[in-house]
């Protein structure tokens, strides 16, 4: 039995490891073979959600936080790439140089953000960071060095426009990639103890502070990153765009369709999500189109997938497999095994009646040579 179970898993290794080759093969080919530049951008902007939606998941998918601010690091990379790029006259591609500086500018908004936000317990959090998002967008609108209304251009690429788009989608793929490496590798028991039970988890010895205050800032350094790839692409950033509402319930959507706090689950909701809004936005004329579906979709979810497609089709797939029959036999199976009995003898034959009669005698014997009853 175990030399078969080892082999089940070494297939089941060598089964993801295929599958995980012929991915990196599909999304690597991907421009070469979809050539549309309609296409590549709706691939481009669903590698930008990946990103994101996997840095937003990595906090509050795990630590039950949900954030409704995450727009506040998105937005505030996008900005500060391009204040920069205009303060010290950087234009072409050295604007690139400029990225890490929009991941450094979402770490230290996180620090004091998070430091706040995060002595609160779940329900206030959320207020909290819907209050920090507005101020965030009331500043860009009425400060002079971000623009107004009129936000802040792009430096001009000079890049042929039949690989402009090429460029930028792997740019967001590597972004992509980052994101759920990073996520695989960081805080995933110690966030899973502080959403089922903080007070315990503190008593157990988890620094629960320190333990969401840097899972928040690696997700703020992310997005921030992610906000700044955006604000080359689109060439532009003003308020509406930068700190858009919109954004962040699209992430909850996305991370609730797939899957809140698995690895898989965020990914196929933008996969989802975010193509399918692009093509509503520019198939119909109504501007409100896409936010009322999205808030029916969202009300269906809650109804219907709770949990999300991930784990429901993996509670399918394994209820299909074992046929209805739990997947670990009750104890009061595993019972006659462990006294010896042969599961398929009744208690009542004789070898059973011998052997139980047996068992009071030889406790006898031992507790009158032990001198007690």
């Amino acid at each position: 039995m175990t030399g078969r179970m080892m082999s089940a898993v070494s297939r089941q290794r060598a089964a993801a490891g295929l599958a995980l080759v012929l991915l990196a093969v599909a999304v690597i080919v991907f421009p070469v073979v979809f050539s549309s530049p309609v296409i590549t951008n709706y691939a481009i902007y669903a590698l930008i959600f990946i990103a994101v939606v996997t840095a937003w998941n990595m906090f509050s998918g795990f630590s039950g936080y949900i954030s409704l601010g995450q727009a506040v690091f998105f937005g505030s990379g996008a900005y500060a790439v391009g204040i920069a790029a205009r303060a010290w006259h950087i234009t072409g591609v050295g604007v690139f140089a400029l990225l890490p500086l929009a991941a450094a500018v979402g770490a230290v908004i996180a620090v004091p953000f998070g430091l706040v936000a995060l002595r609160v317990r779940r329900h206030t959090f959320i207020v909290i960071t819907i209050a920090v998002f507005f101020i965030f967008q009331l500043m860009a609108y009425n400060f002079a060095f971000t623009g107004g209304s009129v936000g802040v251009a792009a430096p001009f690429l000079p890049w042929s426009p039949t690989t402009f788009n090429d460029r930028f989608y792997y740019l967001t793929l590597g972004c992509a990639v980052v994101a759920v490496l990073v996520r695989r590798a960081r805080f995933g028991l110690r966030l899973r103890a502080i959403r089922d039970d903080e007070d315990r988890a503190r008593g157990l010895g988890v620094r629960t502070m320190r333990v969401k205050l840097a899972a928040f800032v690696l997700s703020a350094t992310i997005t921030g990153l992610v906000g700044g790839v955006w604000f080359l692409y689109l060439t532009q950033v003003q308020p509406p765009s930068g700190f858009d509402p919109l954004f962040d319930l699209s992430l909850v959507l996305m991370a609730f369709l797939g899957g809140l706090g698995t690895i898989s689950g965020p990914i196929i909701g933008a996969l989802i999500i975010e193509p399918g809004q692009l093509y509503l936005t520019i198939k119909y004329t109504n501007g409100y189109l896409s936010e009322i579906l999205l808030g029916a979709l969202f009300l269906a979810i809650v109804i219907f997938v709770p949990r999300g497609i991930v784990p429901t089709t993996g509670e399918w797939l394994r209820r299909l497999r074992t046929r209805g029959r739990p997947a670990v036999p009750p104890a009061s199976q595993r019972a006659p095994a462990a006294t010896g009995l042969r599961s398929e003898e009744p208690a009542t034959s004789d070898e059973g009646r011998s052997r139980l009669k047996r068992r009071p005698e030889a406790s006898g014997k031992k507790g009158r040579a032990g001198g007690t009853i």
